[in-house]
């Protein structure tokens, strides 16, 4: 593991310093609201091995910073790519245009803390360049030798740094490097003619060294061979109404995109989500229990703070099926009459904080993945998704499976493929009849967009049965 030595400040680096900042951004929040200096310094590196040789490297380095006004419902805000005196000044006579005829009290600060769930690890310093395209080249020997199905491998591997400090108007500076790193491995196969792929990959807030061990690297390679495999003998897919049954850990993709949305506080403050007015009411079937994380050690999703300065912690979303809480940014908080949760991220600093979700989860039942696939008749076993459509202000959604059976008489049976899953998060959530007691996180790959920003994301859930699912299938 390698771990960068302490550095200065942003600030200082500059040569702008932390007090001249500090009066800078002090007279743009005079009779504001809210707001803050958000800066940030990143590298990141990828490396791609396709058709047994390296086919793309690439490394970018960025910094910049953010200065935003709030005042009321509104937020200017002004960004650059230059940390200057100049350039702060003018980010700061822009977004101070926000407050014109507002006259405010500053927010209480985000409380303090020392909470630190990922080390300041260097992915780009470690291992070197050569050894990391060792190792790519040693993923691909190990697929190809797996089986002599094997006709293409792809391997990849991303890491990055990013350094980010946030000044806020009671002068406090605070201070969060976040390394990430992912690997990402995809075979294909071919029988008689007929070449199927299948991908897996992993990653988490650490650095290479210390995540992509051979035990992982070797798990998810013969994890894309066993799919490519299995959907070498896929047949199309009926449609239908039908139970479904969900496997644990990625799957849980369907509850953030077609739920956890609904959950985010700048939804409910516009009156756009399809929970709207719900809260102490029912949304979910008995035993469903909701929660957004930010605060677990090394995931995907966490951060020790958000992107406006407060420490992320576990926020519970619906209770025994009752919906009790919203993920919260500042701003929504404060118009929504709420604490904020820690849930204020946002992209880069070239965007604004806006309520998003960490790791989402939904809790561990009682029941066994063989007790919801022998109560089934007839329905489905979707075990892996792949890309979906949702819209966040009714939840519905179109999900792809990228690794499905059919339950028969309450045996899995054959593989499909061309199933999809059409419904809407509202109705999903009623309908749930099982959970499973083998809860599971995904490995760490996940990226949620919104606004047209995207952030790192973890997603968990235990196995679930759903009744009265629509699938849409290519079987004639």
């Amino acid at each position: 593991m390698t771990v960068a030595p302490a550095i200065p400040s942003l600030l200082d680096q500059s040569g702008v310093g932390a007090e001249r900042a500090r009066t800078i951004l002090g007279e743009a929040l005079s009779g504001a609201d809210d707001g803050e200096l958000f800066l940030e310094r990143t590298e990141s590196e990828s490396l791609v091995f396709d058709d047994g040789r390296l086919k793309g490297a690439s490394y970018d380095a960025g910094e910049g910073f953010g200065l935003r006004v709030v005042a009321g419902e509104t937020a200017g805000y002004s960004h650059a790519n230059e940390i200057s005196d100049a350039a702060l000044r003018r980010a700061a006579d822009s977004a101070a245009l926000a407050k014109r005829g507002h006259a405010g009290v500053t927010a209480e600060a985000p409380r303090a803390t020392n909470q630190k769930l990922y080390g300041e690890d260097d992915p780009l310093a470690s291992p070197a360049f050569a050894e990391k395209i060792a190792l790519l080249q040693e993923i691909d020997a190990y697929a190809r030798a797996a089986d002599p199905r094997v006709v293409q491998v792809s391997a990849s591997l991303s890491g990055e740094r990013r350094d980010i400090e946030i000044l806020r108007a009671d002068g406090r500076l605070l201070r969060d490097v976040r390394p990430l790193v992912r690997l990402n491995v995809s075979v294909t196969v071919e029988r008689d003619g007929r070449r199927e792929s299948a991908g897996a990959g992993a990653g988490g807030r650490t650095g290479f060294e210390t995540w992509i061990t051979p035990d992982r690297w070797r798990a998810q390679t013969d994890e894309a061979l066993r799919q490519a495999l299995v959907n070498l003998d896929a047949v199309d897919c009926p449609a239908g109404e039908m139970d479904v049954v969900l496997g644990p850990g990625w799957p849980g993709v369907l509850l953030h995109e077609a739920v956890g949305h609904g959950f985010e506080g700048d939804f409910h403050r516009k009156g756009s989500s399809v929970f709207n007015g719900m809260m102490g009411r029912r949304v979910a079937a008995p035993g469903v229990t909701v929660v957004d994380d930010g605060a677990i050690a090394g995931r995907r999703g966490s951060l020790s703070i958000d992107d406006e300065g407060t420490p992320t912690g576990r926020t519970v979303l619906i209770e025994d099926g009752i919906m009790v809480g919203l993920m919260q940014d500042r701003l929504s908080a404060r118009q929504l009459g709420m604490a904020a949760t820690g849930n204020g991220r946002r992209q880069s600093y070239a965007h604004t904080p806006m309520p998003r979700m960490t790791n989402t989860f939904m809790e561990g039942g009682s029941h066994t993945l063989a007790e919801m696939i022998a109560s089934t008749k007839r329905g489905l076993y979707a075990v892996n998704f792949g890309g979906g459509q949702v819209d966040i202000t009714n939840g519905k959604f179109v999900f792809q499976c990228t690794e499905a059976y059919l339950i028969e008489d309450g045996k899995v049976t054959a593989p499909v493929r061309g199933a999809t899953l059409i419904g809407d998060g509202a109705t999903v959530m009623q309908n749930i009849t099982m959970i499973g007691n083998d809860f599971a996180f995904d490995p760490g790959v996940g990226t949620c967009g919104k606004a047209g920003q995207g952030v790192p994301v973890g997603i968990g859930q235990p196995s679930l049965k759903i009744s009265g699912l629509t699938v849409g299938g290519t079987a004639v």
